[in-house]
């Protein structure tokens, strides 16, 4: 899958895969989102709000309080926007991984985004 999308200074890429309408994701926004994340050299899943037993998952946006790939990644975009990232790891959970949820050192994560609230 090629990744159009480039954000100036950063290495995480991403793909508008459904377009939003109205207000944008912006620094400091509280966002509210569906989020599926899959580890890109594996292809396992790690996490998802959509699991049974899940809930869509909250953070204010730009401030640095999740990884930075998806930190950078969210910002611009629209109120039911979906958008895919490619995030390598220097901007996800670096050489150490997250061995609890699965993230090998050094990996990659493709994370499916959809803004369902931003306040």
């Amino acid at each position: 899958m090629a990744y159009a999308g480039v954000l100036p200074g950063y290495k995480t890429t991403y793909e508008t895969i459904k377009e939003g309408n109205g207000q944008t994701v912006a620094k400091g926004a509280t966002v509210t989102v569906h989020a599926t994340g899959i580890v890109k050299q594996t292809g396992k899943k790690f996490w998802s709000t959509k699991d049974p037993g899940q809930q869509p998952f909250q953070y204010q946006a730009g401030m640095g309080k999740v990884i930075t790939g998806w930190d950078q990644g969210c910002l611009g975009m629209k109120l039911g926007e979906t958008r895919k990232l490619l995030i390598p790891a220097e901007e996800g959970y670096g050489a150490q991984g997250f061995p609890a949820w699965g993230i090998p050192p050094g990996g990659s994560l493709d994370f499916e985004i959809e803004v369902l609230k931003i306040q």
